[in-house]
């Protein structure tokens, strides 16, 4: 299974184009979270409406999951939680999304929503738990936020990532979680697109701007983590030890290259840490 990750596309429109182009590539895609923009001069609700259509396109040739950031919240729940309600009505487009999880040959995956306090946070913790009961040996997360003092969520400056992440990844041990969030992590000193917390693989694409974004490719069949970005071309062994820096990928697989990236020559700057 190759799955195609991307996060904090942030209603760009020619990133949420390629990815339409490249879905079909890939068995699974997940979208880790902040499709919209909350700074955009395009009303929200026209976002929401725009990004519905790209993501039943992307529905028609791959499966789909997507978690919501912190960038995608629309409304309060009546006790005043910030919530994205227009994410929960993507599943009626067969898109696993907030609260979800489901088994994709062999592998579990759980969709987590960004929680805004302790009524959907303990909605989290409850999914959690009981994903856990029936996980199998993979399991994948797909959780906006990276982990609280990891190279995943350091932002140059100070980290940016979640706290109870960690204390959650500790606790049950998933095999991957797919994150954002923090956008400069893969591009600063110190800071890094992959990390490991025990026996967990924690994974931050990053961002910069211009298409196509910048990406991770897992090809779980082999075992092999791909991070593409403008100018650079990554991959780490998945079942070896936590090893910096990453290898860069010499030989690419022809499915890689196909996706037009590692010929790119310019680096773009990332935009600011955390959104």
């Amino acid at each position: 299974m190759r799955c195609l990750v991307v996060a904090d596309l942030h209603y760009s429109l020619p990133q949420l184009d390629w990815l339409v182009s490249a879905a079909s590539q890939f068995d699974l895609v997940i979208f880790a979270g902040d499709a919209l923009d909350i700074g955009s001069m395009v009303d929200f609700r026209a976002q929401i409406v725009v990004v519905k259509k790209y993501l039943a396109l992307l529905a028609a040739t791959s499966r789909v999951i997507l978690c919501s950031g912190n960038h995608d919240l629309d409304e309060r729940n009546a006790e005043g939680e910030k919530i994205s309600r227009w994410i929960s009505e993507v599943r009626e487009l067969g898109i696993a999304c907030d609260g979800d999880s489901l088994n994709i040959g062999g592998t579990l995956f759980t969709v987590c929503p960004w929680w805004d306090g302790p009524l959907v946070k303990q909605r989290l913790v409850d999914q959690l738990r009981d994903a856990a009961a029936d996980r199998p040996q993979r399991w994948i997360w797909a959780h906006h936020a990276p982990p609280a003092d990891s190279p995943t969520s350091w932002g140059g400056k100070r980290f940016f990532g979640d706290v109870e992440l960690v204390q959650w990844v500790m606790q049950y041990q998933p095999s991957m979680v797919i994150s954002g969030h923090v956008h400069q992590s893969p591009f600063v000193t110190g800071g890094s697109w992959f990390d490991r917390l025990g026996q967990t693989w924690v994974f931050n694409t990053g961002l910069q701007p211009g298409r196509p974004p910048t990406y991770i490719v897992l090809d779980l069949g082999a075992d092999k983590a791909f991070w593409l970005a403008a100018g650079e071309a990554q991959w780490i062994d998945l079942n070896a030890p936590l090893k910096r820096p990453a290898a860069p990928i010499e030989a690419p697989p022809d499915w890689l290259t196909f996706l037009d990236r590692i010929a790119d020559p310019s680096l773009a700057r990332p935009r600011g840490a955390a959104g």
